[in-house]
């Protein structure tokens, strides 16, 4: 059964000229066919004739060049034309008429340039062949027939620059596809290179600060300047797992954060100078999708936005973990002006975000609606900023 399924494939590797050719292998062997003869098309009216070695050179010239009626059409056409004017002019009328309308479909369909010429090239040659068919015939035919034939001739190339057209609307489909998916897998690392990047470097600005201010204090400003390392080190370590992500090879399964890496982001926070309060209810299921991982940067860019906007300030993490969902809700304690920073206010000023381009908390909601959640970041009432989060566990990747 295996066998069998591979057959189409192994039949696509063959070149086109070699799939293209049975046809015209068929087409011949059924025009020599004796109870065929005299059979085929009969145009202008004269009698038919037994079959010779010009029959067959005219078959020949009908049948065989449908091998090549896709690689170079227009040859294909040439030469299937010369056949069939032989084949009238004699009086043969073998069933190898048949090649015309295929050659003519396979020109519409896949000739790309000088269409237009080509089609007027073939209608002017048509003219002298109907002229001399029709005074072989002695009149045996009207005018009209011959109009009448060739306007059935056009039929199959109409059909086949209808197919071409379709062919080349669903190539710009599947373009806009790609074009569309490749954006959109850019907008994603640029999330999570924003989402890794931003949270590790304020970290490490803000301990380098307030590193300049402990030369007093040996002791304080060494471990103020291995928080800085520590921090570094992480930033190195996260971004090279996103780097292993974009690997074809890597597995989607590492993508969510391990077990504990909450409380280390909490920790790494407060050795910057930021108090917070972490709090992490219920247990996480074995399998949550992305939601881990959603809920994970919801926190990271939270708690960013306090040390960029409200450091020093009281800070507060809760996060909850739910057959179905996972909550997560941090607030923070500051001022209204740097409060509506944080929180992505639309009337906030621009010059109170040196640096801020809102582009953590756009894409957060947008990751959250994908898993169909609820995202909301806003001012509190009497100060600070609170950003709260509802996603479905299960989601999909």
């Amino acid at each position: 059964m295996i066998g069998v399924r591979r057959v189409p494939e192994l039949w696509r590797r063959f070149d086109v000229t070699v799939r293209d050719l049975p046809l015209g292998l068929l087409l011949l062997a059924g025009s020599l066919v004796p109870a065929f003869h005299n059979h085929g098309t009969q145009l202008g009216g004269l009698p038919g004739r037994p079959f010779d070695a010009l029959a067959v050179v005219a078959v020949a010239l009908q049948c065989l060049p449908l091998a090549v009626r896709r690689r170079w059409p227009v040859l294909c056409l040439a030469l299937v034309s010369v056949g069939f004017a032989v084949d009238q002019l004699r009086g043969y009328h073998s069933f190898a008429g048949t090649a015309v309308p295929v050659a003519l479909l396979s020109v519409g369909s896949h000739l790309e340039r000088h269409r237009r010429a080509t089609a007027l090239l073939f209608s002017a040659a048509y003219v002298p062949l109907a002229v001399a068919l029709h005074r072989l015939g002695s009149g045996a035919e009207s005018p009209g027939e011959f109009v009448l034939y060739y306007l059935a001739l056009a039929l199959p190339w109409g059909m086949g620059a209808w197919l071409r057209s379709t062919r080349a609307a669903e190539a710009e489909r599947r373009r806009l596809v790609a074009e569309h998916t490749r954006a959109a897998e850019r907008a994603r690392i640029a999330r999570e290179l924003h989402d890794v990047v931003t949270h590790h470097v304020t970290a490490m600005v803000v301990q380098a600060e307030a590193a300049r201010y402990l030369t007093a204090a040996p002791d304080r400003l060494d471990q103020a300047l291995t928080a800085v390392t520590d921090t570094g080190r992480r930033a190195i370590t996260d971004l090279r797992h996103l780097l292993d992500l974009l690997n074809p090879d890597y597995g989607t399964e590492a993508r969510t954060p391990a077990v504990g890496r909450l409380r280390t982001l909490v920790e790494q926070t407060r050795r910057a100078g930021q108090p917070v309060e972490f709090t992490e209810e219920g247990t996480p299921a074995e399998s949550t999708g992305s939601a881990d991982l959603v809920a994970y940067r919801v926190v990271q860019e939270a708690l960013t936005n306090a040390l960029k906007y409200a450091h020093g300030s009281r800070t507060s993490v809760q996060v909850h973990h739910g057959a179905r969902e996972i909550t997560v809700e941090v607030s923070t304690d500051g001022s209204g002006s740097r409060a509506e920073v944080a929180a992505g206010s639309p009337g906030a000023s621009p010059a109170a975000s040196p640096g801020g381009s809102g582009r953590g908390l756009a894409g957060l909601r947008e990751r959250v609606g994908v898993l169909g959640g609820d995202f909301s970041a806003g001012v509190r009432t009497g100060g600070g900023f609170v950003v709260r989060a509802r996603i479905p566990a299960r989601s999909p990747s």
